[in-house]
């Protein structure tokens, strides 16, 4: 599949968390206050023209006459990049603290489909992992919500719904491991895998700006 023909919508809304946000932290490092203008700028950019991002990485790769599976690539390129601080929970209880721990975890496992999709004793395995991980990030997720009763009936409405994304995404990710054993076809897992990051993300970012009362 080439790159012209391969672009889930799902691409658009990793390129930003995987691709360019390693970027911006090394640019961070030497200047952060241009580097918050500069990412400042970019997701109000991808706010207003949603898969912007997308189409400025897909045109540098057609000038460098490149062929990419996009997806495939930002599975691979999860595996690389740590938790910045921006994305994690401030938050000291044990609750939020393990709800970093889980999703980091979750999308490590995650991004190692691509290298273990096509040996079927190792992927067997890294499943189970994962339905593990996806069991324990929900435990975690309902604790924060059941716990933390100075949170508005809004923000919990507004995480529960994010939690039923969450699910739905990972029985897709289910229905599409159970058509790749059957008919070998690869990129299906790879973008429901891609989505479950996503939602992943998600849920983090749901409870850090409703439920993380050190960022409010």
């Amino acid at each position: 599949m080439t790159m012209s023909e391969e672009r889930p919508p799902i691409c658009s809304q990793l390129i930003f968390p995987i691709l360019l946000r390693p970027i911006l932290h090394k640019v961070e490092r030497h200047d952060p206050m241009a580097a918050q203008i500069l990412m400042n700028a970019i997701i109000k950019a991808e706010t207003q023209e949603p898969g912007l991002l997308l189409e400025i990485v897909n045109s540098i790769l057609k000038r460098r006459d490149l062929t990419v599976n996009m997806t495939e690539s930002l599975l691979r390129l999860q595996a690389h990049i740590p938790e910045f601080d921006d994305q994690k929970c401030k938050r000291q209880d044990e609750p939020f603290q393990e709800l970093n721990r889980k999703t980091y975890s979750l999308k490590k496992i995650l991004s190692r489909i691509p290298d273990e999709i096509n040996d079927r004793k190792t992927f067997l395995e890294t499943i189970k992992e994962i339905a593990s991980a996806i069991k324990k990030l929900l435990d975690c997720v309902n604790e924060i919500s059941n716990s933390s009763q100075q949170t508005s009936s809004t923000d919990r409405t507004a995480l529960e719904k994010r939690k039923r994304e969450f699910i739905k995404d990972s029985k897709k990710f289910s229905q599409t491991l159970k058509e790749f054993f059957r008919d070998g076809q690869t990129q299906p897992v790879f973008q429901s895998a891609a989505q479950l990051i996503y939602a992943t993300n998600t849920i983090q970012r749901t409870v850090r700006t409703k439920f993380d009362l050190t960022v409010k």
